[in-house]
C-alpha cells in the first residue's frame, strides 16, 4: 500500500472518530434504490486484484489529488486501497452496501444478524478508534467499524488486508 493512501484511510479514520463522540445522529433515511452493492469480488468494473494500469486503461481509475491518490470514477463514494499496484481494498461511504443490506448507519445487531460469524474486533485501549466486525469469507472480507451501536465505516477487500488496515491504524496523508 502506498503510503499516502495509508495516510488519507488513517486521516478518514480520525475524523470518522471525532464525528462518533458524542451524541449518536439518526442516519438519514435514504430513498429505495439509492444504494449500490459492493460484493467480495468488488465492483462491477473494479474486482479485487485488478491492476492500477488495468483500471486506467479501462476508464475506471483517475489520479484524485483531493483524496490523496485515486479514485473510481462514477463511484465518490468508493476509495481504492492499492497494494503492489493491485486492489486489495475499497472504503465505502454512504449509500453503499453489502450484497446483504448493510450500510453506514446499520445497526450493530442488524450485522451480527446478517454476519453470524463475524469477528469482534475491540479498539485498542485508550486510542479513539473504532471497534469493528470482521466478516470472513475465504480470503475476502467486510470490516464493519463501529461505535458500539451502529456501523460507522464499512471496506471490502482481501481478509488479511482488511485485519492488517485495522491492527495497524492510520496516520496523515
Amino acid at each position: 500500500m502506498k503510503l499516502r493512501q495509508f495516510g488519507f484511510i488513517a486521516a478518514l479514520l480520525a475524523a470518522a472518530s471525532v464525528a462518533g463522540s458524542g451524541v449518536h445522529p439518526q442516519w438519514p433515511a435514504r430513498p429505495v434504490g439509492a444504494t449500490q452493492v459492493v460484493s467480495l469480488e468488488g465492483l462491477r468494473d473494479a474486482e479485487f486484484g485488478a491492476t492500477e494500469a488495468d483500471l486506467t486503461r479501462r476508464g475506471v481509475l483517475r489520479a484524485d489529488e483531493e483524496a490523496c491518490g485515486h479514485a473510481l470514477v462514477g463511484h465518490g463514494a468508493v476509495s481504492p486501497i492499492f497494494v503492489d499496484d493491485r486492489l486489495v481494498l475499497l472504503w465505502l461511504d454512504d449509500p453503499m452496501s453489502t450484497p446483504e443490506g448493510i450500510s453506514a448507519g446499520t445497526p450493530i445487531g442488524e450485522v451480527r444478524a446478517a454476519y453470524p460469524g463475524a469477528t469482534d474486533l475491540p479498539a485498542p485501549p485508550g486510542s479513539h478508534r473504532f471497534a469493528g466486525l470482521l466478516a470472513r469469507d475465504g480470503d475476502r472480507a467486510y470490516l464493519f467499524l463501529h461505535d458500539g451501536v451502529t456501523v460507522r465505516e464499512i471496506i471490502a477487500g482481501y481478509a488479511d488486508w482488511a485485519r492488517r488496515l485495522f491492527d495497524e491504524g492510520y496516520g496523515p496523508c
